[in-house]
This record gives C-alpha cells, sequence and structure tokens, in this order.
C-alpha cells in the first residue's frame, strides 16, 4: 500500500513533538521543509509519495531550489529535516532504505553573526520614544534581552512569576521545556518595575497573558513578528548599519561576555546551548576581533 504524504508528515510531526519535545517553532520548520518538497514533487512527479522518492527526484528538487533563487544556506538547512524526516521513516521500518543517504547539501562558510558594541545596544534603547505609553515597555524588553541573553521566544513568554528580582535571578522556559537561571543586571529590573507599575498596569489584561511580562496595548501575550518589528524600526531610526534582530541581542550579550573573559562553560550554561560546540562560535567571533585589531593596528599588516 502506498505511503501518503499527509498521514507521513502527520506522524512525523507527533514523533517531534512527542518523543523530541521540540518546540512549535522548529516543529514547523521542519513540516516546511518537507512541504518544499511535495511542491515540487506536484510540480513536476505527481503521485510520488514519500516512499516511492529516490535519490534522482531530490537532486531535481536541489536544482529546483536553485533555480528559485533559494540562498546555499536556506537549502543546507531544508536538505538536513529532509535527511531528518527519512531518518524517522527508516528506524520506524516504513521504507527499506534512505534515499537521502548520498544526497550532498551546498558548501557554505560558517557565518559569524552581526554583533553590537555597548555603544550601539545604548544608542538603539535611547531611541526608544518614552512619550509612547508602550515605550517604557519597549525599553524594557531591550534591557532584558541584552541583560539575559534571551531568544525571542523566551522574552515574549517570560513570565512574572520567574523574576527572582530580590535574588537577581529570572528563570527561563527555554528550547525542549529545559528550565534554567539566569541573571538579570540591575537595570533591567529597574526598567521592567516602571513598566509594571505603569503601561502594564493600565492595560485590561486577558486572562490567559495573565502571568505574562510583556503584553501588548490589547493585554495579550506579544508576538515575535512584534518584537523584531520595534527593533527593526529602532535600526532604522539611528540609521544602523547593520542587520539586527532580536536575536543580535543575544549574540552581542554573548561576545561582551566572552570578550571580557568569561569562561565558555558559564556562558554556555547562561545561554540554554545543549552542546558546547554551539557556544564555541562565539570563541570565533572574539578571534575575528582579534584578527581586525591585529589588521589595523600592527606595523607588519
Amino acid at each position: 500500500m502506498d505511503m501518503k504524504w499527509e498521514e507521513s508528515k502527520k506522524s512525523y510531526e507527533n514523533y517531534l513533538k512527542l518523543e523530541k519535545s521540540l518546540s512549535s517553532n522548529s516543529i514547523a520548520a521542519y513540516i516546511n521543509d518537507i512541504n518544499k518538497l511535495t511542491e515540487f514533487l506536484g510540480n513536476s512527479f505527481k503521485k510520488t509519495g514519500p516512499d516511492r522518492v529516490k535519490l534522482l527526484h531530490l537532486k531535481k528538487f536541489v536544482e529546483w531550489l536553485n533555480e528559485k533563487g533559494v540562498s546555499p544556506r536556506t537549502q543546507a538547512r531544508t536538505i538536513s529535516g529532509i535527511k531528518s524526516f527519512y531518518k524517522y521513516l527508516l528506524i520506524e521500518g516504513k521504507i527499506e532504505s534512505d534515499p537521502t543517504a548520498l544526497l550532498e547539501s551546498p558548501k557554505i562558510g560558517r557565518k559569524l553573526p552581526d554583533v553590537l558594541s555597548m555603544e550601539e545596544i545604548d544608542e538603539l534603547i535611547d531611541a526608544v520614544d518614552l512619550d509612547k505609553p508602550e515605550g517604557q515597555r519597549n525599553k524594557a524588553m531591550l534591557e532584558t534581552l541584552y541583560s539575559c541573553g534571551l531568544r525571542v521566544s523566551e522574552l515574549v513568554n517570560l513570565k512574572q512569576t520567574n523574576m527572582f528580582f530580590d535574588e537577581g535571578y529570572v528563570k527561563i522556559e527555554g528550547k525542549a521545556e529545559k528550565e534554567r537561571l539566569v541573571p538579570v543586571s540591575s537595570r533591567a529590573i529597574e526598567e521592567i518595575e516602571k513598566y509594571i507599575h505603569g503601561y502594564r498596569e493600565s492595560l485590561k489584561i486577558h486572562k490567559e497573558s495573565a502571568n505574562i511580562l510583556f503584553l501588548n496595548r490589547r493585554g495579550k501575550k506579544l508576538s515575535r513578528v512584534m518584537v523584531f518589528t520595534i527593533i527593526k524600526n529602532l535600526a532604522e531610526k539611528i540609521n544602523l548599519n547593520k542587520k539586527i534582530s532580536p536575536h543580535t541581542f543575544r549574540h552581542s550579550f554573548a561576545t561582551h561576555l566572552i570578550n571580557g573573559g568569561a569562561d565558555l562553560r558559564a556562558v554556555q550554561e547562561m545561554l540554554g546551548h545543549e552542546s558546547i560546540l554551539t557556544t564555541e562560535i562565539y570563541t570565533h567571533l572574539d578571534r575575528e576581533y582579534l584578527k581586525d585589531t591585529i589588521h589595523q593596528f600592527h606595523p607588519r599588516s
């Protein structure tokens, strides 16, 4: 009996949720990778179920991604997602051989993210218009992002009951429901308290968001997109010539700690990285900074 795409995607989604304990955002990304493949097959190889896909189909799929102008980095990410799907089908005994085994990803260099200097972070935060009702909320959010090195999903899900200001910590509910305690700066605490006793207290708060710290004007949890938009608008306001996002504050948090001599394991703990290899990208950033400094100032350069 031929395997159907929708059934396979549904069972894979359940596997990612229940066995891998991935977040809804991660699961959506994996399913989106498969959706790209099914879109291609629907155009060129109709009636090709998951169990009938061959290496030839996949190579044609990569050519199709190229023609659409998909970047090598995104192609690599998509191929990785499809490899994961077929690995699952193989483990479950739904296929006998993995068609992705010999599929190669495009070669990509390691892209080091943009990092903000302390002066740029201060300039961004100072650009917040405090005359607007939501101004203090935005200022508190940016201070929290930088002070704690949070992912944007962790920021929008931050709970009031997870604030331990007397001890100087916040409890973060990270990926795969893993919790960690992160020190919070006195400056961030001060801005959060101003926001709570000002803008937040003036809102009619939706009952489902009663414990969420950062709220929109309707008293509901902020969306990730809204946080992106706030930061993008501030960057434009100060003519910042860097590609930035909420994650830039996390990168900057880690880089500034490493540059200041912080222990890599401590930074790993604060960022909530499962593997220290992920944290090590910031030592590469540090080396890039050193290399640039030598090129700029060394008499032999």
